[in-house]
C-alpha cells in the first residue's frame, strides 16, 4: 500500500517524472518570414514601417476574425487580408487576386478593382484606430470602433492579415488586448489547435 501511495505522489501529486508542461500558444503577431525585402519590424512583431507589406503569422480559421491597426504615422498604407501568394515587395496591395485591402486612401482594392470606399468624411488620420472583421466571405471595416459599412468581398484561399507601408507610414498591429470593443460575434484571432 505503501508503495503505490509513494508511485501516485511521484507520478500525480508533486510534479515528478509523470508531469508533463503544457506548450504555451504562439503569440500572432507581424511575421518576418513573410514580408517585403524593404520592410522593417519592431516592437515585438507590432510595428511596421520601411516599404513593402507583411503578413502575420496566424492565417483566418475561424468563422468570425477581428483585428486593429493603429495609424502612428501617415503616409501610403494598406490592411487588410491576403493569401501567401502575395507579392509583399509590390505595394499598394489590391492589385491581384491575393489580396483585399483597404488603402490609406479610402479605397478598398481587390484584384485591381475598386470594391468599396469609406465615407469621404471618414478618411483614417494619424491616431486613428482601424478595426478590422472577416467572416471567410465578407471583410468589413471599422474606424474607432465604428462600423463604416464598407462591405467588400472576393478573394478565395487561406488568408492572413496583411499590411503594407511606403512613404514614411508607420502602423502598429493589434491582434488581442483592442482599443476597441469586439463586434458582436467576432473573436480575436486563435491559431489553429493541433492535439497531437
Amino acid at each position: 500500500m505503501a508503495a503505490m501511495f509513494t508511485c501516485c505522489l511521484n507520478c500525480c501529486g508533486d510534479g515528478g517524472s509523470g508531469h508533463i508542461p503544457l506548450k504555451e500558444m504562439p503569440t500572432v503577431q507581424l511575421d518576418t518570414h513573410h514580408m517585403g525585402t524593404d520592410v522593417v519590424i519592431v516592437k515585438s512583431g507590432r510595428r511596421i514601417c520601411g516599404t513593402g507589406g507583411c503578413l502575420a503569422n496566424a492565417p483566418l480559421h475561424q468563422n468570425k476574425s477581428y483585428f486593429e491597426f493603429k495609424i502612428q504615422s501617415t503616409g501610403v498604407w494598406g490592411i487588410g487580408v491576403a493569401t501567401q501568394k502575395v507579392n509583399l515587395n509590390q505595394v499598394p496591395l489590391g492589385r491581384d487576386t491575393n489580396s483585399l485591402v483597404l488603402r490609406h486612401d479610402g479605397s478598398v482594392y481587390h484584384n485591381n478593382e475598386e470594391r468599396n470606399r469609406l465615407p469621404a468624411n471618414s478618411l483614417p488620420q494619424e491616431g486613428d484606430i482601424v478595426g478590422i472583421t472577416y467572416d471567410h466571405v465578407e471583410l468589413n471595416l471599422y474606424l474607432n470602433g465604428k462600423n463604416m459599412h464598407c462591405p467588400a468581398s472576393g478573394i478565395r484561399g487561406t488568408v492572413y492579415p496583411v499590411v503594407y507601408v511606403d512613404d514614411s507610414a508607420i502602423l502598429d498591429c493589434q491582434f488581442s488586448d483592442f482599443y476597441h470593443t469586439l463586434p458582436h460575434g467576432f473573436e480575436k484571432i486563435l491559431f489553429e489547435q493541433q492535439i497531437f
